[in-house]
């Protein structure tokens, strides 16, 4: 059919898939919605590949997991969506016999249904036991400190198994058959309720139900879950979490939000099938949701200031079995936001927690079983139709990205914001959790374990490193201090080496590698870049924003109003100054104005940038959004928020000009010269805020049309706008083209590490 777009669906899945029938059922459920392709067991579970029309491979990947074999269990499902090879019929291939078995290490899994039943069921010896797992569920990757995964190499190595659960852990027919965190209440780890100072209120059941009461009470508790802290106050009292955002010194920055039950969840935000299938999912991610809103506009069930001003809400459902006892207990939504202070990583240690988190939390819910690596919780928003990872972490990592070919063992680590390090091993590349942004002491060492912890779990000696380009970087000084062989990547470039790595692609493609900043080749400050990879890896830069100063620096990235000040001096010159009556110059004082427009003059302390998440924060601050930033990418983001109900398709003039080496460059005057006309006009904010987007995407499409590639990369943090990368996919398949997008890994600087690592093997073929 004319317009029909297709793909193949790639479906990776592990768990307990061999030997229940699994394969047969694939070949059915293929079979009935006519998709061509194939099926196989590995040493790693089972992986598919089926072709057809998108929403049919959609409705394949729900029933997938939905219908599966009920003696199943699906402990991950990574599905990548890619270009076709044209299958003919559906087949089930020979089982691979190559390969080790088990050896990657699983994330965390959520709680599977078996334990879920047997942990409330009263006749159960477990029955309401907050550590219950088996072999389909529980603690991975948080707990393992050595491979092979046994007993012995884990954090439950203390915790001598009870005659009851050695039988369970020896016998071949028990779903608990080496089953390495297996524990009851006989001998596994316990809860206890700590209060400020450390003292112990009460143990086991008591503490969780008296926790429940502080937490109705209005007090925030921090609760020691997989793989760290969280800090749990009752979503619906905004006193409550306005205690909690004055504590932890964030002012408007979202919560992310846990709800007892879909159905719940459901009551908050809309949730369509595939976001449904996230938050039931082994992953169980926090999953970004529109929310609902009651007749009267108050947001249902949720203070205002869980996430102000934000038309979403990020929700997960319990995921581990204290989770499920606490939700079940509260029935009601409460925050459950990371266990730190700002810029830190997240708390894992008790005793740890009652310093770093004095002062913040009323009381201490723990445990006993210790934590090997902190692990935060993964985020993901639906996009396009598809999952996309935005923080990659619980029920994610560190499972591997594959590369068409192999390389030698490398390490990678990444930029220096949502910091994560990566190694390769053979074809795979295995990234770490997210790290968070290198800006305190607690979080370089955070970032130092984690790399050391990675290369030590898969035994890995690299025999180089790989790092940003940009010297200054924690992550880049750490690279040379190793003593190893060093390779730079360009920041922008490592972009689009991780789009083209999880989605199976060799050159030639254009990549719009599209965020707020990453040194340049020329010293000046990238984030609006049009790069080509040629067929043997050769990255050239092929087209860029217009460049523009910014007034103080990194303090304009707080300030959307120094970068719309850059912008209209770089337009208007000094005559900029005068111009009070724009929303972004009546934001400063006249002390402040003068100081700037020397800076300006003399072109010192004002570099030069083609950012086009720079330029997201002065629009916001032209038609008077956002003059200053409470946390990264906040203006954008509410630039984004404008974007509702029917939207009209017009935009703002695309001018392109040939630059030096014959770049393209895309001016960015018609659009600030637009927004100024259409404010002074009264034009709504909304309406503004559309132009600009579609402008964007516009020029986009013009460049594309001009470089002449087919096939388009959306890569960089500018491109977890939603309205921006499904309106630049729509536009670009209109145009002929193909464009492509990040799904298992993000597309912020939390991709940086696998591109590293993708850009040296290309190098590397690319050299002999």
């Amino acid at each position: 059919m004319k317009g029909t777009v297709t793909a193949r669906l790639r479906v990776v899945v592990r768990g307990a898939v061999q030997g229940v029938g699994f394969r047969p059922f694939v070949y059915r459920l293929a079979t009935e919605l006519g998709l061509p392709g194939w099926v196989n067991n590995s040493t790693e579970g089972v992986f598919i590949e089926v072709e057809g029309e998108e929403a049919r491979l959609r409705q394949f990947l729900l029933r997938l997991q939905a219908e599966k074999p009920p003696r199943s269990f699906i402990q991950s499902l990574e599905p990548s969506f890619l270009d076709p090879v044209g299958y003919a019929e559906f087949t089930v291939r020979p089982s691979e016999k190559g390969g080790a078995k088990s050896a990657y290490v699983l994330p965390d899994i959520a709680t599977c249904d078996d334990c879920l039943r047997e942990m409330l069921d009263p006749s159960n010896r477990r029955y309401r036991y907050p550590f219950t797992n088996c072999t389909n569920c529980g603690p991975r990757f948080s707990i393992i400190k050595a491979v092979p995964y046994d007993r012995g190499n884990t954090t439950m190595d203390s915790f001598a198994l009870c005659t009851d659960c050695r039988g369970e852990y020896e016998d071949p027919a028990d779903r608990r058959f080496h089953a390495q965190p297996n524990a009851c209440p006989v001998c596994g780890p316990h809860l206890e309720l700590w209060d400020s100072s450390g003292s112990v209120l009460c143990l086991g059941d008591q503490a969780l139900l008296a926790a429940s009461d502080a937490v109705r009470q209005g007090r925030a508790v921090a609760v020691k879950g997989l793989g760290g802290i969280h800090l749990i106050v009752d979503a619906r009292n905004k006193e409550a979490v306005a205690e909690l955002r004055l504590r932890k010194a964030r002012e408007e920055k979202p919560f992310a939000l846990m709800a007892p039950t879909l159905e719940q969840a459901r009551e908050l935000c809309g949730v369509d099938d595939l976001e449904a299938r996230l938050l039931g999912s082994p992953e169980a991610p926090i999953v970004l949701l529109g929310r609902r809103f009651a007749a009267d506009h108050s947001i249902m069930d949720v203070a205002a200031n869980v996430a102000p001003g934000n038309p979403h809400l990020g929700v997960m459902l319990p995921y581990t079995p204290l989770h499920h006892l606490l939700m079940a207990e509260l029935r009601f939504p409460v925050v459950a936001t990371s266990g730190n202070r700002s810029d830190e990583p997240i708390c894992t240690d008790e005793r740890e927690a009652l310093v770093r988190l004095g002062g913040i939390a009323d009381l201490f819910l723990v445990h006993n079983r210790p934590i090997h690596r902190h692990v935060d919780d993964s985020i993901v928003r639906v996009m396009a139709g598809r999952e996309m990872v935005v923080r990659r972490a619980r029920g994610y990592a560190p499972l591997p990205i594959r590369l068409k070919e192999p390389q030698p063992p490398l390490l990678a680590v990444g930029a220096h914001q949502k910091s994560c390090v990566a190694i390769s091993v053979g074809s795979n590349v295995f990234v770490s959790q997210h790290l968070g942004d290198l800006a305190t002491a607690e979080a370089y060492e955070a970032f130092t374990q984690a790399a050391q912890s990675l290369q030590e779990l898969y035994d890995l000696r690299p025999e180089g490193v790989v790092c940003d380009a940009h010297p200054d970087y924690l992550s880049s000084r750490y690279a040379h201090a190793l003593g190893l062989p060093v390779r730079e990547v360009q920041h922008h470039f490592a972009h689009a080496f991780a789009c083209m790595a999880e989605n199976g692609l060799e050159g030639p493609v254009l990549s719009a590698s599209w965020d707020g900043t990453g040194l340049g080749l020329d010293g000046t400050i990238w984030g609006g870049e049009f790069l080509t990879v040629s067929a043997s890896g050769e990255c050239e830069r092929a087209g860029h924003l217009r460049t523009f100063p910014l007034p103080g620096g990194e303090k304009a990235v707080k300030e959307p109003r120094r970068v719309a000040l850059g912008l209209l001096y770089e337009l208007l010159g000094p005559a900029a100054l005068e111009r009070n009556k724009v929303p972004s110059l009546a934001a400063f004082t006249g002390e402040e104005l003068g100081i700037l427009g020397a800076l300006l003059r003399r072109g010192t302390q004002a570099p030069r940038t083609s950012s086009i998440g720079r330029l997201f924060d002065g629009a916001a601050s032209l038609i008077g959004l956002r003059q200053a930033c409470g946390f990264e990418g906040q203006a954008a983001m509410e630039l984004e928020f404008l974007l509702t109900g029917e939207l009209p398709s017009d935009h703002y003039d695309v001018a392109l000009a040939q630059g030096e080496g014959g770049a393209l460059v895309v001016d960015w005057a018609p659009v600030v010269q637009g927004l100024l006309s259409d404010w002074g006009h009264g034009v709504s904010p909304r309406l503004l805020s559309a132009r600009f987007h579609n402008w964007l995407v516009e020029a986009l499409v013009a460049v594309a049309r001009e470089v002449g590639i087919e096939r388009v990369l959306l890569t960089g943090g500018c491109f977890q706008n939603r309205y921006l990368a499904e309106r630049a996919v729509h536009r670009l398949r209109e145009e002929g083209l193909r464009p492509y997008w990040h799904q298992r890994v993000p597309p912020n600087d939390g991709g940086i590490a696998l591109g590293q690592l993708a850009a040296v093997g290309s190098r590397l073929r690319a050299e002999g």
